[in-house]
């Protein structure tokens, strides 16, 4: 499940980017927005990629302390045409070099993304997930029902990964919908926290 995962988070800025995991080798040493992804063992790459951030030790007090109080969250803020509230409640980038990289497959054979490349590529999933979320639904009721995740998580490390989930929505014609409008979801020690926010709607 989880290499469907990834694929469809690489999917998701196929827009800005070439696709990786057939290619992940050769993608070493291409410039992406000015990431440059050289070919260096992966524990320097680790030991740089977080150079001059504080090592978290967790998730910070945006997380939520459940699941579904994180997704309450998400659908408040894109009710309320809070955009600065909504990516805070996605990972940091020290929470992503610090916390979740170390243990992600991708950043494991037979991907093999570095920490540099895997963050550009997340990173520019939400940009682009929030930018079309709130064109399109932003500042109006989103007629939340619930949701639901793949019921068996990804046990990473200290981290279990949930997804991909799907929100069930009331539309105005009556007639009930369910939307990937968010990513992977990151639980640490009791925190959640959106991976990213690549959606698909």
């Amino acid at each position: 499940m989880r290499h469907a995962v990834s694929a469809s988070l690489l999917a998701a800025v196929a827009a800005c980017s070439p696709a990786i995991p057939d290619a992940a080798p050769a993608a070493r040493t291409t410039s992406y927005a000015g990431v440059v992804d050289s070919v260096v063992p992966r524990d320097e790459a680790l030991r740089r990629f977080p150079a001059g951030l504080a090592e978290p030790s967790g998730l910070d007090g945006a997380a939520a302390t459940s699941r579904d109080a994180l997704v309450r969250a998400f659908v408040q803020a894109v009710e309320s045409g809070d955009s600065a509230g909504v990516r805070a409640l996605v990972l940091t980038r020290a929470e992503f070099g610090w916390l979740y990289y170390p243990t992600t497959p991708q950043g494991l054979p037979p991907y093999e993304l570095s920490p540099s490349l895997l963050w550009f590529l997340t990173d520019g999933a939400t940009s682009q997930g929030v930018r079309r979320l709130f064109e399109e639904r932003a500042g109006r009721p989103l007629g939340y029902r619930g949701y639901r995740c793949d019921p068996a998580p990804s046990r990473e490390g200290a981290n279990t990964v949930w997804g991909p989930c799907l929100v069930r929505r009331l539309q105005a014609a009556g007639d009930t919908v369910e939307e990937r409008l968010f990513g992977l979801i990151l639980e640490r020690a009791g925190r959640f926290k959106f991976v990213s926010l690549a959606n698909k709607h």
